[in-house]
């Protein structure tokens, strides 16, 4: 499938980002923008997310294969990904690894979760069940909203995802919010098996975790271990799983020495 990109900068190595769930590729830009002296940045829309197509089934590999593609293998990248969009990074390393020149992690682990930490699907429920007929507007959106999300930076995180539409309502959900939630259990594995002769990635990888954030623990850390022989990791302390959004500043900072190292 053809995924939608954003690119800024034109010198430097290339620093490929992959937005986590419900998130787009433009939600990287001040990062994007931040880095582009010096690289030159393409910014991802994840398949169901964003200016993206829509699909038929969560599928780790398929999404991880497609983002490959977005990569010239005389040009590889640093690829850092958050969240959902982790597991599509790391996924990607391991399968193409010639592809991938250093790898950022950004609070999410190589594993099969219980169930998505925060109770995700309840997010993509609020949003598929919210009556876009009363919606004037994105306050509007935000006031409905609120008896499920009771977050105003989760709800304004969320709520970029409603657009204009020419329907009856005048609105519309960007993101595929009816497969997000059905196939939130294939989002919070960790697809072990499908790697079976899989080697692991050799190349130097960053795993930067928020303090506060529980998809990062030592328990986690064996399987970080086994798959990234090669990474170190930054605990961001003041902050929770939106860890980039949440410090930009030290994120970036972060990004930029690990990539020019």
């Amino acid at each position: 499938m053809s995924l939608n990109t954003l690119d800024v900068g034109q010198r430097g190595s290339r620093i490929l980002f992959l937005h986590g769930l419900f998130g787009q590729g433009r939600n990287w830009m001040t990062i994007g923008k931040a880095l582009a002296d010096e690289h030159r940045i393409t910014m991802v829309d994840l398949p169901d997310h964003g200016r993206s197509p829509w699909t038929e089934r969560f599928d780790y590999l398929t999404v991880a294969d497609a983002v490959a593609a977005l990569i010239d293998a005389s040009d590889p990248a640093t690829v850092v990904g958050h969240s959902m969009g982790g597991k599509v990074a790391m996924l990607l390393a391991l399968r193409h690894p010639d592809l991938v020149r250093r790898l950022v992690v950004a609070d999410m682990s190589p594993v099969r979760y219980r169930e998505t930490p925060g109770g995700l699907a309840r997010y993509a429920r609020a949003l598929d069940h919210l009556d876009l007929s009363a919606v004037s507007g994105r306050e509007d959106a935000d006031r409905l909203l609120r008896a499920e999300v009771d977050d105003p930076t989760v709800r304004s995180f969320l709520l970029q995802n409603l657009r204009r539409d020419s329907g009856p309502s005048g609105w519309r959900w960007q993101a595929n919010l009816a497969l997000l939630e059905r196939d939130m259990p294939l989002i919070a594995d960790w697809p072990e098996d499908a790697l079976d002769g899989v080697a692991p990635y050799q190349g130097p990888v960053l795993w930067v975790a928020g303090g506060r954030s529980s998809y990062v623990t030592a328990e986690y850390e064996p399987a970080m271990e086994r798959w990234f022989p090669r990474h170190r990791k930054l605990v961001i302390k003041q902050a929770g799983h939106w860890v980039h959004s949440e410090q930009p500043e030290i994120f970036t900072e972060a990004v930029r020495r690990f990539t020019n190292g």
